[in-house]
């Protein structure tokens, strides 16, 4: 395993660094977005179960209110449909006016036009307006108002008539009331019905069935004929359910957890049946018969039993709603009713709870009649709804009838952004940190492995340079010594070998002595023992230490500061400080033999109150500027090992930079145009000035 991770080790390069940091990065977000994603599902099915519990109790609610209204209309007796009717006991009786004449027509039922009644042979009353023979301005009704009533009830028999519920040239008109006569007049033309209605066959057919009643008849066993549908949707009317895009997959996986299942247990509506009632109606008497003024005695009061069957509902094709019972009375049926306009209805009982919820932000709300779409509901700012998950847009929440006698009607909840909930953000926030860890983490390893990979070809070629600048001087120290050796120079030759080998021998001894403070360095042993020197003893020291190092190169060197800061102290390590400037001079004189000037130029300034700034410079080729930051790296060179035509390790410099921040110095370089100027600073001691 050793062997396996050294060879990688050692062939690694940057382009099969990122490949396999490329394949970590891979390996850990895999998994990661896995959980993600599976975290995401579970509360996109938590939000869905949520928002169809919420769908369901707003369907419940409406529910509620339709069962209200409609109970209220079922309890209303056969002879409310009549202008007048009889309150009070057999024995005291009193006439007054319906609840259903009121006018203007108002009611809790949304939208009510008004209601009507169709008798058997198809003629056409309403409560609105009294029959024949009977005072209005008695009741209360004054002749302008029943004007206005006459005009209503001509409304409700215009809408009546173009949906073909009524003769249109029925011999009964809107100011006329069902009478005995005309139901009499009816019976001639019709068969008996059999004695017992509940017996044998239906009811319905044992009655005749006029046009108007027919169509009754067609609107509760068939689907009607197309709707002119008002709906805020422009295309509502020519689309079926079966083309909108209602994707029911989530809906039938949510169905089926045991906790959606729970929820759908409920009591079913009791079923709906006929009723009985006894019947008391006041009739007015044909005018030939009446031998008096007062309207109230030409009224006769009937008694009579009457069996009423459930309400109905139906969708017309002018559009509007019709709520209708068949009533059976002495053998003949008749049709009660109320019409009902339709966005009014709809908007009051269904818009408008909905639009107070949640769902209004997140779903589309569609009614349907019959398999046709009839209207579609929604928010009117289309505000989204974040953190939201787009994947299950389109998809059906949930679909359910309304209970009987609007079953006929359904409600499509279909989701348009299902929000996730405060766990989806949290889950959001959850990723994004996850995704910026693991993209953080893989760039630092990535640069800590590039790094690492230029620090091993830097220690190779360290090793490389080091093994050359050690070989050459040995080599020639030995060739001269083995010359010296044998005799094979001459007096003159003699100096000069001598010269060469103690020059040697201090650069090698430079050469050592960087590398064990490179060693140091790298183990965080530099010792320092920082003591007070003047800065005129510090230029001494330095100017008897390289001056030789500068003439046998055949350089100049000019050392020069002013008086006062002669004795200007500074805290400082002599050894340090003079291995750095032995540094600096090493490296002038290899870069800047080539040079027109051969001159090294050390002097020093006050910077500010509290500082003292040496100054080193050459008359070199300079530092270009993308190497500038570079030159104090470890190891770094400005030459390739193939190319290079100068000696050196490449750790002088560092060296320099880590020895004088070390003394609570700064040193930077800058070109000075011919040659190089390096800026070394070192802060004054407070109490020498």
């Amino acid at each position: 395993m050793k062997r396996l991770t050294r060879g990688f080790t050692a062939g690694l390069t940057q382009g099969r660094l990122r490949r396999a940091l490329a394949l970590f990065f891979i390996a850990l977000c895999l998994p990661s977005a896995i959980l993600v994603q599976q975290a995401y599902s579970r509360l996109k099915w938590e939000a869905f179960h949520r928002h169809q519990q919420m769908a369901e109790e707003l369907t419940d609610r409406v529910r509620e209110t339709v069962s209200a209204l409609i109970n209220r209309e079922e309890t209303r007796g056969f002879s409310d449909y009549a202008f007048l009717v009889i309150e009070g006991s057999p024995g005291n009786p009193f006439i007054q006016r319906s609840p259903l004449s009121a006018y203007p027509v108002s009611g809790e039922i949304p939208g009510l036009v008004g209601y009507f009644q169709v008798d058997a042979s198809g003629g056409y009353s309403t409560p609105l307006v009294p029959a024949p023979g009977t005072g209005a301005a008695e009741y209360g009704v004054s002749d302008q108002e029943l004007v206005q009533r006459r005009r209503q009830a001509q409304r409700i028999r215009d809408i009546l008539s173009e949906n073909r519920l009524v003769h249109p040239e029925s011999r009964n008109t809107v100011a006329m009331q069902a009478t005995p006569q005309a139901i009499d007049e009816a019976r001639v033309t019709a068969p008996a019905p059999p004695a017992s209605l509940g017996a044998g066959k239906p009811v319905d057919e044992y009655s005749p069935s006029p046009a108007g009643q027919s169509i009754f008849d067609q609107l509760s066993r068939s689907e009607p004929a197309p709707a002119k549908m008002k709906s805020r949707d422009t295309n509502a009317g020519a689309k079926k359910l079966q083309t909108l895009d209602l994707q029911a997959d989530f809906s039938e996986q949510a169905a089926k957890q045991p906790e959606a299942a729970s929820q759908r247990q409920k009591t079913a509506p009791a079923p709906r049946q006929m009723r009985r009632e006894l019947s008391t109606l006041a009739e007015p008497v044909q005018p030939d018969r009446v031998e008096t003024d007062s309207a109230r005695e030409a009224l006769r009061i009937r008694t009579f039993e009457s069996e009423i069957d459930p309400f109905e509902f139906s969708l017309l094709e002018s559009g509007h709603l019709v709520l209708y019972r068949k009533v059976w009375r002495e053998g003949q049926r008749i049709i009660q009713g109320l019409l009902i306009e339709q966005q009014p209805f709809l908007g009051k009982l269904i818009e408008a709870p909905y639009q107070t919820t949640a769902l209004s932000r997140m779903s589309d709300l569609i009614l349907a009649y019959r398999g046709e779409l009839l209207s579609t509901f929604h928010s009117p700012d289309h505000t989204d709804y974040l953190p939201a998950s787009e994947s299950l847009q389109g998809s059906l929440l949930y679909r359910t009838p309304l209970n009987a006698p609007l079953d006929a009607l359904e409600l499509i909840f279909s989701i348009r952004q299902l929000p996730a909930g405060p766990g989806g953000m949290i889950v959001t926030w959850v990723a994004l940190a996850l995704g910026l860890v693991l993209l953080v983490g893989t760039l630092l390893l990535y640069r800590l492995g590039l790094g690492q990979i230029r620090l091993s070809r830097q220690q190779q070629d360290f090793v490389s340079a080091v093994s050359h600048e050690l070989k050459t001087p040995l080599t020639s120290i030995r060739m001269y010594s083995e010359m010296l050796k044998q005799g094979w120079a001459s007096e003159e030759k003699k100096r000069e070998y001598y010269d060469y080998i103690y020059d040697e021998s201090e650069r090698l001894t430079r050469l050592i002595n960087n590398v064990l403070q490179l060693a140091r360095m790298t183990r965080n042993e530099l010792s320092l023992e920082l003591a007070p020197h003047p800065v005129g003893e510090l230029l001494d020291m330095l100017q008897s230490k390289i001056v030789s190092q500068t003439e046998r190169a055949g350089f100049q060197l000019m050392i020069h500061a002013s008086d006062v800061l002669a004795s200007t102290r500074l805290a400082v390590d002599p050894d340090y400080f003079l291995q750095i400037f032995i540094n600096l001079t090493d490296n002038a004189i290899k870069f800047s033999k080539d040079a027109g000037q051969h001159r090294i130029e050390i002097s020093c300034t006050l910077e500010a109150k509290d500082r003292v700034q040496f100054q080193l410079r050459d008359w070199g080729p300079g530092i270009s500027r993308n190497q500038m930051k570079k030159i104090f790296q470890l190891f770094y060179r400005t030459e390739s090992e193939l190319t290079r035509r100068t000696t050196g390790t490449g750790i002088g410099l560092a060296l320099v930079y880590q020895m004088t921040r070390a003394m609570g110095g700064d040193v930077v370089a800058e070109n000075a145009s011919p040659g190089v100027q390096f800026l070394i600073s070192f802060p004054i001691l407070a109490d020498m000035t």
